[in-house]
This record gives C-alpha cells, sequence and structure tokens, in this order.
C-alpha cells in the first residue's frame, strides 16, 4: 500500500523561516475553546438581550448554522485543502496549509487551526451571513456556526490522539484515518460522514 505520510509520531516539521511566524503556526488544542467560546456566548447575549430574537428564531437559526458549518467543512476541506495545484508557489502553500498535516498527522501542535487563521476567516464569514441574515438573525446563527467549527476543531484532535469507545465516535475516527492512510482524495468530513455519502467521496467496501 502506497505511503500517505512522513512520521507517524508527534513531531513537527519546520514550516516558516520566521521565528514568530513558526511560533504561531503552532497551537494547543486548549485555545480555539478560550478563544470561541466566550464569542459564541455573547452571540446568544446579542441575539437574546441586545436585539431581542424570539425564542423560536433562535431554536432554529443555531442548528441551522450547526448544520451549515458541516457543509463548509466538507467544501473547504475537499476543494480547498485538497486542492492539487500545479505551480510551484502554490504547492508550497498548500503544503503550509493542510500538505505539512498529511505528511506529520500525530503533530499534536497542528491539528487545530491557528487563531492567526481561523479570526480572519470567521469575520470574513460572519460578514457574509450578517449581509445574508441581518444584524439580528446573524447572532444565533453565527453561534451555531462556531460551535460547530470548534466541535470540528477538537474532534480533529480527539480523533488523532484519544481511543474512543463510544460507537459514533469510533465510526468518526475510522472515517478520518482512512483519509489519512488508505485514500487521501475522499472521505472529507471530519466532524460528520454525511457530506461524503451525499457527493460520494466516502470510501469504497473494498478499500
Amino acid at each position: 500500500m502506497e505511503k500517505h505520510f512522513v512520521s507517524n509520531k508527534d513531531e513537527s516539521a519546520r514550516i516558516f523561516k520566521n521565528d514568530i511566524f513558526e511560533f504561531l503556526s503552532k497551537v494547543h488544542w486548549t485555545v480555539p475553546l478560550i478563544v470561541y467560546i466566550p464569542i459564541i456566548g455573547y452571540l446568544m447575549y446579542r441575539s437574546i438581550e441586545i436585539f431581542e430574537v424570539n425564542w423560536f428564531e433562535n431554536l432554529i437559526l443555531f442548528p441551522t448554522g450547526l448544520f451549515v458549518w458541516s457543509f463548509v467543512e466538507y467544501i473547504l476541506h475537499r476543494f480547498v485543502f485538497h486542492y492539487h495545484p500545479k505551480a510551484g508557489w502554490a504547492k508550497k502553500l498548500h503544503w503550509t496549509f493542510h500538505g505539512v498535516h498529511h505528511d506529520y498527522p500525530q503533530d499534536s501542535k497542528r491539528l487545530v487551526m491557528p487563531p492567526a487563521v481561523s479570526i480572519p476567516l470567521a469575520i470574513l464569514f460572519f460578514a457574509i451571513f450578517s449581509f445574508i441574515f441581518g444584524p439580528a438573525l446573524v447572532n444565533p446563527f453565527f453561534a451555531g456556526f462556531l460551535l460547530g467549527y470548534l466541535f470540528y476543531d477538537i474532534l480533529h484532535y480527539a480523533i488523532h490522539h484519544f481511543a474512543f469507545k463510544a460507537k459514533w465516535l469510533h465510526a468518526l475516527k475510522s472515517h478520518h484515518m482512512k483519509h489519512h492512510y488508505i485514500e487521501p482524495d475522499e472521505g472529507f468530513g471530519v466532524s460528520s460522514p454525511l457530506w461524503d455519502l451525499m457527493f460520494g467521496t466516502t470510501f469504497s467496501s473494498k478499500k
């Protein structure tokens, strides 16, 4: 079987010559929790206390945000992180953002997204969804969206470093491990295999 990784140890490859950039590229798995849980809470506060969004709209929009995240996660992973560029500079950029994770899949410091990348992306998505939903309804929707991202990020770390007893978590771990060690161009869903099933990118029974 073709080898799809360089090292399966918890070790890192240097990405940047600049020491500051290199430091910022490594993140402890608790950092997204520290950054985004207060933001999710504040968004729900804005929704309920400031904009007085009713309970029914909150109840609908929050899980809708979760669901939309799962789709965005799939699209980003499949079409951005696994895009195969031809230009040399583009290949290097692609390796910096995602290829290094496939080469060093057990690197515990590069399993969650650095805030230097996730925060600008969050601002961009918030601006897009604000245009769609307006200043009030965007709050419960984006709170759910961020919770989906947070679940994905922490689950991704856990999949690589924890053993699961729950069947559904074990199934997610198996799905993602196949993506790393058997066929990297299939199985793009991390927090859910739903979109792989819908778009035909799940693994064949032979593999």
